[in-house]
């Protein structure tokens, strides 16, 4: 690993949603995790900037036309901070993962490109025009994303593609008896996240990205206030915290995580 991806360690850096109805789903999102929405002012397509406090952590956008034209449903993605978005897209393909989108410039912001999994799970490589490094957030602060989790097509192939590729590394691994092992893995510090082989009533392998709540029962409440449906939890989760997984009224998944019930 040379020096340079030591540096950025390949770090989530920033997540959004691609949604069939915008106003929708802002009203949604701000219900019940607690976002401040802001427009950001770049035009057409719009573009919301979701904040938790003062700290923005992503956004909410249109399904672009040639999205919307090929099927793609509501969904989120997660974006990888990498050294180089065109040298890193070529290790996708190389390593028998797929560029969904070449590499393009989003002015005054940065480089991306949507990329995918050998078994077809999407995540979007990211540079930023800045090399600062967003603050520190405590553990567990509402309205942050608290862990990041792999449905995968096959979790042991998929482990080594994503360690291969940004140097993730494995932290604990967990027997769940016949649903298989659920390996967490870390990006230079404490685990961010966990893989494991997808279930059968997952459809398609992806990435779940579970969102910091104060209180688990109280936002399963706002959940179904406010037109989205439940479909896991809360459960409890080694070490502690309480999950729940569920759709949003447009139908895209999300999940939840909060310290406590």
């Amino acid at each position: 690993m040379s020096a340079n991806q030591t540096k950025h360690q390949a770090k989530f850096v920033w997540y959004d949603l691609m949604t069939s109805d915008l106003k929708a789903a802002e009203s949604f999102y701000k219900n019940v995790v607690g976002w401040n929405m802001q427009d950001s002012g770049m035009g057409d397509p719009s573009y919301t900037i979701l904040s938790a406090g003062p700290t923005a952590v992503g956004g909410l956008m249109p399904i672009p036309d040639e999205a919307r034209a090929m099927g793609a449903p509501p969904c989120w993605s997660g974006y990888i901070a990498v050294s180089d978005v065109d040298a890193y897209a070529a290790r996708v393909t190389a390593a028998g993962g797929s560029i969904r989108r070449p590499p393009e410039d989003i002015p005054g912001v940065g480089r991306f490109a949507v990329a995918a999994d050998p078994h077809g799970a999407a995540f979007i490589l990211f540079k930023g025009n800045s090399d600062a490094e967003p603050a520190p957030v405590a553990a567990g602060t509402p309205g942050h994303i608290g862990w990041h989790e792999l449905h995968a097509g096959n979790g042991a192939s998929a482990f080594t593609f994503y360690a291969d590729l940004f140097g993730w590394t494995k932290d604990e691994a967990i027997d769940m008896g016949p649903m298989g092992v659920y390996q967490t893995f870390a990006s230079g510090g404490p685990a961010i996240g966990g893989m494991m082989t997808k279930t059968d009533d997952m459809p398609t392998p992806c990435w779940l990205y579970y969102v910091n709540v104060d209180g688990i029962d109280a936002a399963v409440a706002r959940i179904g206030q406010n037109g989205g449906k439940v479909i896991m939890g809360p459960h409890q989760v080694p070490g502690g915290s309480w999950i729940v997984q569920g759709f949003d009224p447009q139908g895209a998944m999300f999940a939840l995580v909060s310290q406590r019930r």
